[in-house]
C-alpha cells in the first residue's frame, strides 16, 4: 500500500480481473448499505483517492453505513466487513488460503497459488515448517544479529538521535535474508544488493500495472523488472545449491526444497515470505519500540518481565517461550499499529452476512484496521495497553482475526519471534525513549507504517 489508493486500484482488479465485470444495471448493490458510484469508470476510486488511503475510506464508510457496507472500483462491487461480528460470520476456519499471501501472489501476478485443497494444505503446512525449523535452526545468528545491534546503539551517546525505521529496516533484511535464503548474506554487499531490489519491486508493488502509470514509465518499469528478475535468479540459484543436499544451517527454503513442490511453486512461495517477512518484521520491530518509548510503564513491566524469566543466564528458546507479557505487547503493536489494516477474499459461492445477501464474485474485504479500533471490541481502543491481552477472550478474538494462534500468517509468526528476541536483548540493557516534540504520523499502506523516520534516542541501564 505504497500509495494505499493505487494500491486499491490494482489490487482489486488484479484479483479479480478474471471475473466478468458487472454492468451498470446491476448496481443495487443486493440492498448493502453503502455509496453509489462517483464515475462511471472508476466507481468509488476518486473517493478512496480523496480520503488518502483505502483504510481511512473504510473507516469514514463503516462510520456513515454501519459494519456491512458497499462501494464500487470500476463496475465491480466490492464489500467491506467492519466488526469481529460480522467477519467471524464471513471467515470459513477451513480455508487454507491467507489473504495476505494471496494479495501478493495477485499483485506479482504469480499463477500457481490457486490449486485444491490439499495442495493449497499442504504448501501452507511446509511455510509453517520452515519457519518453526529456520528459527530453530537459526537462533545463534538472530540473537548475534541483535546483540551486534545492541552494540552499536550502546556506542552512542545518550543525546544522539537514532534513525530508528532505517535501523529496523537493516536488522529485518539480515535477519530474515540469512534464515530464509542462507549463508550467501553473511556478506553485507549482498544484503544491501538485496535490500535495494526489494526496495525497488515493493515500491511497485499496487502501483501502476493497471492504471498505466509503470507501462507509461519506461525507466521506472524497466527498474521493477530488473529488479524482480534479479531477486528470482537469486532464489532460483539457492534453491537449486539447496536440492539433494543436507546443510547443518536449516534455511526456510529448505523447507520448500523437500516438499512434494516444483521449482515454480518453491520460487513463488519463497519470493512472497521474503518480501513480506522482511516488511513485516522490519515494521512490527519499528512500532513495538516506538510505543514503548512513549509508555514508560509498559517498558519498565516488559524490562521485568525480561529479567526475571533471564536472570543473568542466556538468552534461550525455551526461555524465549516463557515471555508472555512481551507477547502481549507484540499482539497490542499490531492492534494500535493497525499493522495489516485490510485484507480480503473473493466469495466463492452465495453467502449471507446478517440479512445481507453477497452475490457471488464478490470481492469481501476485511477492514481490519477498522476492526482493530472498534471500541466495542477494544474499550480505549487508541490506548497502547498490553494488559488488554489478559483476558482470555480478547486473545481468542484477536486470534479469529489471524493475528495470533492457528491462523496467523508465516511472516507475521516470524516477525512475533525475531521481534521477542530483539526486545529481549535491547531492553535488558537500554532505557528506550522518545523524541521530545516528534509527531509520527501513520502511512497506511500493505504494512502500516511511519510516514516519516521515527527518531527515538538511549540511554544504558547499566
Amino acid at each position: 500500500m505504497l500509495d494505499f489508493a493505487i494500491f486499491a486500484v490494482t489490487f482489486l482488479l488484479a484479483l479479480v480481473g478474471a471475473v466478468l465485470y458487472l454492468y451498470p444495471a446491476f448496481r443495487q448493490a443486493a440492498g448493502i448499505p453503502g455509496i453509489t458510484p462517483t464515475e462511471e469508470k472508476d466507481g468509488n476510486l476518486p473517493d478512496i483517492v480523496n480520503s488518502g488511503s483505502l483504510h481511512e475510506f473504510l473507516v469514514n464508510l463503516h462510520e456513515r453505513y454501519g459494519p456491512v457496507v458497499s462501494f464500487w472500483f470500476g463496475r465491480r462491487l466490492v464489500v467491506s466487513l467492519g466488526t469481529v461480528d460480522v467477519l467471524k460470520q464471513h471467515i470459513n476456519p477451513n480455508k487454507t488460503s491467507d489473504p495476505f499471501e494471496t494479495m501478493l501472489k495477485s499483485l506479482l501476478r504469480y499463477q500457481s497459488g490457486g490449486g485444491n485443497v490439499s495442495e493449497n494444505h499442504m504448501r501452507k503446512k511446509l511455510c509453517e515448517n520452515g519457519v518453526t525449523n529456520s528459527l530453530k535452526s537459526n537462533f545463534a545468528l538472530l540473537l548475534k544479529l541483535s546483540e551486534e545491534l545492541l552494540d552499536k546503539w550502546l556506542s552512542y551517546p545518550e543525546t544522539q538521535h537514532v534513525p530508528l525505521s532505517q535501523h529496523m529496516l537493516g536488522f529485518a533484511m539480515k535477519s530474515v535474508t540469512q534464515m530464509v535464503m542462507g549463508s550467501t548474506f553473511e556478506n553485507d554487499q549482498e544484503v544491501i544488493r538485496f535490500q535495494k531490489n526489494h526496495g525497488t519491486v515493493w515500491s511497485e508493488i499496487g502501483k501502476g500495472f493497471l492504471d498505466g502509470s509503470l507501462d507509461k514509465n519506461t525507466t521506472r518499469k524497466k527498474q521493477y523488472e530488473d529488479a524482480l528478475v534479479q531477486l528470482e535468479s537469486v532464489l532460483r540459484n539457492i534453491i537449486k545449491e539447496r536440492k539433494g543436499r543436507n546443510f547443518s544451517q536449516h534455511i526456510f527454503i529448505d523447507s520448500l526444497v523437500q516438499g512434494n513442490l516444483n521449482d515454480q511453486q518453491i520460487l513463488e512461495d519463497s519470493m512472497i515470505f521474503s518480501l513480506a517477512s522482511c516488511i513485516i518484521t522490519a515494521k512490527l520491530c519499528t512500532w513495538a519500540i516506538c510505543f514503548l518509548t512513549t509508555s514508560e510503564e509498559v517498558q519498565k513491566k516488559l524490562y521485568e518481565e525480561i529479567n526475571q524469566v533471564f536472570g543473568n543466564g542466556p538468552i534461550t528458546p525455551e526461555k524465549i517461550e516463557q515471555l508472555r507479557y512481551c507477547q502481549h505487547v507484540l499482539c497490542e503493536t499490531v492492534r494500535t499499529a493497525k499493522l495489516t489494516p485490510v485484507s480480503a477474499q473473493l466469495q466463492d459461492i452465495e453467502g449471507k452476512i446478517d440479512q445481507f445477501i453477497i452475490p457471488r464474485e464478490t470481492l469481501v474485504l476485511y477492514a481490519l484496521g477498522v476492526v482493530l479500533q472498534d471500541p466495542n471490541t477494544w474499550p480505549s481502543p487508541h490506548k497502547f495497553d498490553p494488559d488488554r491481552f489478559d483476558d482470555e477472550l480478547v486473545m481468542k478474538t484477536f486470534s479469529s482475526l489471524g493475528f495470533s494462534g492457528t491462523r496467523e500468517c508465516p511472516e507475521l509468526r516470524f516477525a512475533y519471534m525475531v521481534t521477542t528476541v530483539l526486545l529481549s536483548v535491547l531492553v535488558k540493557r537500554l532505557h528506550l525513549l522518545s523524541v521530545e516534540g516528534q509527531v509520527i504520523e501513520t502511512k497506511y499502506e500493505l504494512v502500516t507504517s511511519s510516514r516519516e523516520e521515527a527518531w527515538i534516542t538511549v540511554s544504558k541501564r547499566y
